[in-house]
């Protein structure tokens, strides 16, 4: 996702280690994308920012690599979860999904927050400028 920047978009690719291109989208602000490697290596991943040269931008990123270890050692087990267990392993997974709702107004906060002082910024040049020109037609 992109934070702040531009019009919030940046290009993204993603390679696998024999170079074949997995993943390519062109200006995109959000996205998600899931795959199973098919082999050991380096996968890279580019973002680039080539078609706004002038703007600097912030960028996030979440990498999830396989799935979380079982709660419990024996949760693969053959004989049904005790109430207790039961209640662990559905608390657990309203968890994860907290963390991610967290993440994701983190992230909305930090967007509106670089809006927020861009827009401080120019109010405080334009006042500036409004008091010179005040300044000039006063003299």
């Amino acid at each position: 996702q992109v934070i702040t920047g531009g019009h919030y978009d940046v290009d993204c690719r993603l390679e696998d280690p024999d170079g074949t291109v997995l993943y390519k989208e062109m200006k995109k602000q959000y996205d998600s994308f899931t795959f199973t490697a098919s082999r050991n290596g380096t996968y890279k991943f580019c973002f680039s920012n080539e078609f706004s040269t002038f703007t600097h931008k912030t960028v996030y990123f979440d990498f999830q690599v396989g799935e979380d270890p079982p709660l419990f050692p024996s949760e693969n087990r053959v004989t049904a979860l005790t109430q207790m267990e039961s209640a662990c392993v559905s608390i657990h997974e309203a968890l994860k999904s907290v963390i991610d709702y967290q993440t994701h107004f983190r992230l909305r906060e930090a967007q509106g927050r670089s809006r927020a002082e861009d827009l401080n910024t120019r109010v405080a040049y334009w006042s500036i400028g409004e008091a010179i020109i005040l300044l000039v037609v006063s003299i």
